[in-house]
């Protein structure tokens, strides 16, 4: 059966590589089963720890068996992190807008990534796109993350003269981040799989054992998923909402299309003309999770970079995705333990999930102003203005008016100029 579904003889791996495979990738992404309801039931969302816990996983796993059963990739897919803290602390809390809507925006996101993805309009994007601006993007979500953690951890907190100052660095939860972090780092670097949630874990416990938190218990029923189907289509043409879906989609199309990418790469999956097999289902399978999600009461579902820790296993087909899922619903009966811990010990994971995001800032051209100067504002923009939107729109507009009067028409497409216009109008429709 195995053979049949995953054809791994032609992969050149057996079942217990795979499992062994899903087995790392579930230990290094397992983190997000606690961060992800955290982040989007923060005080003032109007969402429930407990359900946002169960929509999480059920994103996961519907996703990520979708992705192996059908795409038959090795990668696994939950909400992704940058769209969770975006969600939260830019369209529900900073935005104004319900958690309903916001879902609302996240399926509209989603519909539209399924339309694209199955289209030839999904290739023209993805190339159209200028490599600095994708990359500047994706080190503005790390920034965007980084000052997240720092502020749940207390290390970065309000100052009235300077907008932001150093918090108690001798207090606990400051030096128990700080640990994690450490944990974290050090961990990853001796190649342990599961370093996030084993640091996230780690200062939990300690947290319990000094009574800084309190362990509620381990195990329990499975918590209802009380913000499924919960929509509102209220504002649906306003532009408001159109430039939340907007960047709800353009954030999740660049992750995916990067991290499948990546993933093609490790696992051989380039042809000779460059071009990734079997990549339109991959990236269904991704946009078809989004819209389970949404619907389930989760931001966007996106596949994890965090796949590369199975492939590196030897993990080559869908059954390592399928094992990960597997894994994924054996976690809905410990909501009570994920609800425990506290917000110090999920804060250096978002810090440490930057470093991640900012890797890749290497990459752009740096002989090149006019790449890398709007690519590194739309990075800055995102952290100062709190919104992964607002950087993208500022980001494309200086690239577009840079590369413009700078005599260099050549480097413009149709896609660049019409994220510029469509930002440009954003900005207009929200100050009318």
């Amino acid at each position: 059966m195995f053979e049949k579904l995953f054809k791994l003889s032609k992969a050149g791996t057996t079942v217990r590589t795979e499992v062994m495979a899903g087995l790392a990738t579930f230990l290094t992404m397992a983190y997000i089963t606690v961060v992800n309801p955290a982040t989007l039931s923060t005080e003032g969302t109007g969402m429930e720890f407990g359900a946002v816990f169960t929509a999480t996983i059920i994103a996961a796993v519907i996703g990520t068996l979708i992705m192996g059963l059908w795409a038959n990739w090795p990668v696994a897919l939950a909400p992704g992190m940058g769209l969770n803290a975006f969600f939260t602390y830019t369209v529900v809390l900073g935005d104004g807008y319900s958690y309903q809507q916001a879902l609302t925006a996240v399926l509209v996101a989603g519909l539209v990534f399924v339309v694209l993805s199955v289209t030839p309009a999904r290739k023209y994007i993805i190339n159209s796109i200028p490599k600095s601006m994708k990359l500047g993007v994706g080190a503005g979500i790390g920034l965007f993350l980084a000052i997240i953690g720092f502020q749940n951890a207390g290390i970065i907190i309000d100052n009235p003269a300077t907008l932001v100052g150093l918090g108690d660095v001798t207090s606990w939860p400051v030096l128990l981040a700080g640990l994690g972090f450490i944990v974290m780092a050090v961990l990853s670097h001796r190649g342990i799989p599961g370093a996030i949630i084993l640091g996230i874990l780690s200062v939990a416990v300690i947290a319990w054992v000094t009574g800084q938190a309190d362990l509620n218990g381990v195990v329990s029923s499975v918590p209802s998923p009380s913000h499924a189907f919960q929509l509102d289509f209220s504002v649906l043409a306003t532009a408001g909402f159109i430039g939340v879906a907007f960047a709800f989609l353009f954030v999740d199309f660049l992750d995916t299309a990067g991290t499948l990418t990546s993933v093609a790469n490790l696992t051989g999956r380039i042809n000779d003309d460059g071009e990734v097999e079997g990549i339109d289902r991959a990236l269904l399978a991704d946009s078809v999770a989004t819209v389970v999600g949404a619907v389930a009461g989760t931001s966007n579902t996106t596949s994890y970079i965090e796949s590369g820790a199975g492939i590196k296993e030897g993990g080559r087909t869908g059954l390592t995705a399928v094992t990960v899922a597997v894994l994924f619903g054996a976690c809905l009966f410990l909501a009570p333990l994920a609800q425990s811990v506290p917000a110090f010990a999920t804060a250096p994971a978002l810090v440490f999930i930057a470093t991640y995001f900012l890797r890749n800032i290497k990459d752009i051209d740096w002989d090149d102003v006019s790449e890398y100067a709007p690519a590194v504002l739309a990075a800055i923009m995102m952290p100062l203005t709190y919104s992964i939107a607002y950087g993208i729109a500022i980001g494309f507009i200086a690239y577009v008016l840079v590369k413009a009067l700078s005599g260099k028409f050549a480097s413009l497409n149709i896609a660049s100029v019409g994220i510029a216009i469509v930002s440009v109008l954003y900005f207009v429709a929200e100050n009318i």
